[in-house]
């Protein structure tokens, strides 16, 4: 096999992988689907390629220095996907968004093996671990609710007692609203929690998170 089609063959793979682990993040309605992971993995492996090949003729380079690199920038793509609008979310996909660059590196490496591995371990760790923490525990949700009167939101938010972590208020023209992190069960998550809000008076749900 040429050292072309072998270089072709890596990051081609690099960038499938990267696009099937971004169609399961796709299912879930995350903010990074299959371009940015296909994008993430082959940029990767092309990161990794160059620093195998691309400095051949230099004296005393750290072929590892160009792999670091991608390894913090990744880190600073991650952090926008947590804090996109102000709130924390997304840990798991920003967590992912880093191993697929890991993994893009080692099929970059011509690690065929290790990087399929990895591939089949992330996807059954994002896919079938998530059916079975479901209903387990308690999860933090993001909410914004809106009013006309400012006493009806105060009153939403002393009834719902201990699960209110924090919360702010503002006031858009003649309408409050209150933005609240409230923390749940996740076997009440959706259903319980929408229903409980559509009890209060006077009170709308702008939006859920």
């Amino acid at each position: 096999m040429s050292l072309a089609l072998e270089l072709t063959i890596r990051v081609v793979g690099a960038g499938l992988i990267g696009a099937a682990i971004g169609y399961e993040r796709e299912l879930r309605g995350k903010v990074a689907g299959v371009r940015t992971h296909f994008l993430v993995a082959m940029g990767a492996a092309l990161f990794m390629i160059i620093s195998q090949y691309g400095f051949e003729g230099a004296i005393k380079f750290d072929a590892a220095r160009v792999a670091a690199g991608v390894v913090g920038g990744l880190g600073f793509l991650g952090g926008g996907i947590i804090m996109k609008n102000k709130h924390i979310s997304g840990l798991t996909t920003a967590a992912g968004i880093w191993v697929t660059g890991a993994i893009g590196l080692s099929f970059g490496a011509g690690m065929y093996e290790l990087s399929i591995l990895c591939c089949i371990l992330m996807l059954f760790c994002m896919e079938i671990l998530h059916y079975m923490n479901f209903r387990m525990g308690d999860c933090i949700v993001n909410i914004t609710i809106s009013s006309e009167q400012e006493k009806d939101l105060f009153a939403a938010i002393r009834q719902l007692g201990k699960q209110v972590g924090r919360f702010s208020m503002t006031k858009q023209g003649d309408t409050f609203k209150a933005d609240i992190n409230l923390m749940v069960r996740k076997k009440d998550y959706p259903h319980a929690i929408l229903e409980k809000l559509n009890a209060f008076h006077g009170i709308r749900l702008e939006s859920i998170d």
